[in-house]
């Protein structure tokens, strides 16, 4: 695993801070990955598509940290995404673009971090869609091939945290068999943080 560095981006996504990339090596040259299902290809991000994650910036809930949000000076650009592509190995080994095989447009991401939260070895589950895409089962599908590469792979646990108010990716979570546990992280102004866990 490789240390992902964020002094060159200081806008960049702090959910993850610190956080080392779970490399998905599916064979692919040059260890990318490449995940495939009836209606997705994961692959790793190109530097054109930084206008969809502007576009995921853009729409993210107001009750989302404002450090996770498009700033009051229109920060992260579309070029400082371009850069963060072409420079963090997250949008490479780790957050996959999910892109639709029929229509081949990219509608968000999905794939494993470390981001320190669970014990060593036990990345967590991220996903995040375009508003245009929701509910019609995309998440549940990406989220499923990752699981699946996960276990193929070794690992024997994964987590993934949400906001209490996202009812729509608790129920993602929940499709995919992930169990909420007692552990929690409460915030007065943006929620509670649920931690889930599931076994491999």
């Amino acid at each position: 695993m490789e240390l992902h560095d964020r002094r060159q981006a200081p806008w960049h996504d702090d959910s993850f801070e610190g956080e080392m990339v779970a490399v998905m090596t599916v064979g692919v040259p040059g260890g990318e990955v490449l995940l495939e299902t009836s209606r997705l290809l994961l692959r790793p991000w190109r530097v054109d598509e930084a206008v969809v994650q502007r576009e995921l910036w853009a729409e993210r809930d107001p009750r989302v940290p404002p450090h996770r949000r498009i700033d009051e000076d229109g920060h992260p650009t579309v070029a400082e995404l371009e850069d963060s592509i072409r420079t963090h190995k997250v949008w490479s080994t780790g957050l996959l673009a999910v892109e639709r095989k029929a229509s081949r447009d990219v509608i968000g991401y999905c794939g494993l971090v470390d981001s320190g939260r669970g014990a060593a070895g036990e990345p967590e589950l991220a996903f995040e869609l375009l508003r245009r895409v929701w509910r019609q089962g995309y998440a549940t599908e990406a989220s499923l091939a990752v699981v699946g590469w996960a276990r193929s792979s070794g690992y024997e646990r994964l987590w993934a945290t949400v906001w209490d108010w996202n009812t729509a990716s608790r129920r993602v979570l929940a499709k995919v068999g992930f169990i909420e546990t007692d552990r929690k992280e409460v915030d007065a102004v943006h929620g509670t943080t649920l931690f889930t866990t599931r076994p491999l």
